[in-house]
């Protein structure tokens, strides 16, 4: 049996948008909405919701609201970690966010891509590929991290970097695109 639409999305190859993704990404809506109605003094109706929503999101986890994605179940977010306003991830492929993290408004990550060959575009193929932030990472506000990158421990991304490629455990990164500056 050839794999399904989401099967290919996950394995980083080449698909086509279905009604099976359309389902995932319209529950994972329906779950964000109702966790951006909640208020400060709900925090086990927001616990909850991010349980229904994530894949994983380890104990004591904060993401202030409003926040959005694609599908929610391919996001891993680690103990401690902290996620300000207005974040957005793109969860085409897996996302996973380490422990003891600190993310800054609006941080944006996607996995989502696509194909760089305009024939395919035109046939509306997308693809994805995973994005992995390591332990103890500070993101500052409105950075973007692309898709298939990698953001070792200890890390710091400036505020409005474009994170095109790794950043190794222990750089800080600054700019669009992204480079590393001294400590």
């Amino acid at each position: 049996m050839p794999p399904t639409e989401k099967q290919k999305m996950l394995a980083g190859e080449l698909y086509r948008p279905d009604a099976e993704l359309a389902a995932d990404h319209a529950r994972a809506q329906r779950l964000f909405d109702l966790y951006n109605a909640t208020n400060e003094d709900e925090p086990e109706r927001r616990r909850a919701l991010l349980l229904d929503l994530l894949g994983e999101a380890g104990e004591g986890v904060v993401i202030r609201p409003p926040f959005r994605c694609d599908y929610g179940a391919h996001i891993r977010v680690g103990a401690g970690t902290f996620m300000n306003f207005g974040c957005v991830i793109l969860d085409c492929a897996e996302v996973a966010i380490g422990k003891l993290c600190q993310l800054g408004p609006g941080v944006q990550i996607y996995a989502a891509d696509h194909p760089r060959d305009p024939a395919l575009r035109r046939e509306l193929l997308e693809l994805a590929r995973p994005v992995r932030v390591g332990d103890n990472v500070w993101i500052g506000g409105n950075a973007i991290l692309l898709p298939g990158i990698t953001v070792g421990d200890d890390a710091v991304v400036g505020s409005g970097a474009v994170v095109t490629r790794d950043v190794p455990a222990g750089a800080t990164v600054v700019g669009a695109p992204a480079r590393p500056v001294g400590r």
